[in-house]
């Protein structure tokens, strides 16, 4: 079971971490901790080289599709593994308390920075900047665009099944945000201002790139829904928007919302795109919490963080329990 599961794994958190472009920028980046995106972005916002930012989308997109092709070769079920009708003898050295320990560890690695945010950012909610709540429609505008998008994309796919789907579903991994953000931007330039197209660019990025994890999450739920209830809606004739409707739609609404939740949330959090494109009037709430740390304007960015968080967090539990409620079994 794990050797099926473990290389997918693997190839999976690869690629999150090496199109980790957000990070390396908010903590300054610098000549010993400059990665191939942040190369990417200085190309173009700074020495505005189209050339030499294609090059080095072209190395990121290689080191990408490498990864995803390992994902494709591990073939991870869509499960993470089925019993056998009885109970399985569970093998767990040290016991419960290990296990405590790495939950715990765990917790604190993901808290303690949470929790830095809040103490920073309530006294930074008192001096807030001009333009933040014009940021923050900005994030929430292309957070649900992104999320209404990846949502028809994804069940379109999962739904139509086959080799080709399963490739259109797994070749966003092979491209960063901000790989595509650079294509898009050396296409568009001779013909738009990239201002003009910022917030739009975004979107369509933030949707592509999350594209495979809906996916994920759907494809599961839609399997079993037609093992369980295809064929007697087959014999009743149901097909086509009748059978999405009837059949598809009320078994998957638990996993729509996890999954419209999960999107919605990594589009507000994304630096990528819009660091490229975006000029004073388009920026969104990451984009300005970065404007102002560069400024050294740490507790206003301290405020911008916290609401960020908490728009973050509303849109995934909104999402996640309207598709809870009610969920068909």
């Amino acid at each position: 079971m794990l050797r099926a599961v473990a290389p997918g794994a693997f190839a999976v958190i690869f690629l999150i971490c090496l199109t980790s472009f957000a990070v390396a920028l908010t903590l300054g980046g610098g000549p010993r901790a400059t990665t191939v995106e942040l190369a990417i972005y200085q190309s173009l916002r700074f020495d505005f080289d189209l050339g030499r930012a294609a090059v080095l989308a072209m190395v990121q997109f290689g080191l990408c599709a490498a990864a995803a092709l390992l994902v494709r070769m591990a073939g991870a079920p869509d499960a993470l593994g089925t019993g056998l009708d009885r109970v399985v003898e569970r093998f767990e050295p040290g016991g419960r308390s290990v296990d405590a320990l790495a939950i715990a560890l765990a917790a604190l690695f993901l808290m303690a920075p949470l929790a830095m945010i809040v103490v920073r950012g309530v006294p930074g909610l008192l001096d807030l900047p001009d333009g933040i709540w014009a940021a923050a429609l900005r994030s929430v505008s292309v957070a649900l665009g992104a999320t209404a998008l990846t949502l028809v994309l994804a069940l379109a796919l999962v739904l139509r099944g086959g080799a080709l789907a399963q490739l259109s579903m797994l070749l966003p991994l092979a491209a960063s945000s901000l790989v595509m953000g650079t294509g898009l931007f050396v296409v568009l330039y001779p013909l738009v201002s990239p201002r003009d197209v910022a917030l739009l660019v975004t979107g369509l990025v933030n949707a592509a790139m999350a594209l495979p994890f809906a996916a994920r999450v759907l494809a599961p739920a839609a399997a079993q829904a037609e093992a369980a209830h295809g064929r007697l809606a087959t014999s009743l004739g149901l097909t086509g928007w009748a059978r999405l409707r009837w059949l598809i739609l009320p078994r998957l609404r638990r996993p729509l919302g996890f999954a419209a939740g999960l999107t919605a949330a990594l589009s507000m959090g994304d630096l990528g795109v819009i660091a490229l494109f975006a000029g004073d009037g388009e920026a969104t709430l990451p984009l300005l919490m970065v404007r102002l740390m560069s400024a050294y304007r740490m507790e206003q960015a301290a405020g911008v963080a916290l609401v960020l968080l908490a728009l973050s967090l509303a849109l995934f539990w909104i999402f996640d329990h309207g598709g809870r409620g009610d969920a068909a079994a």
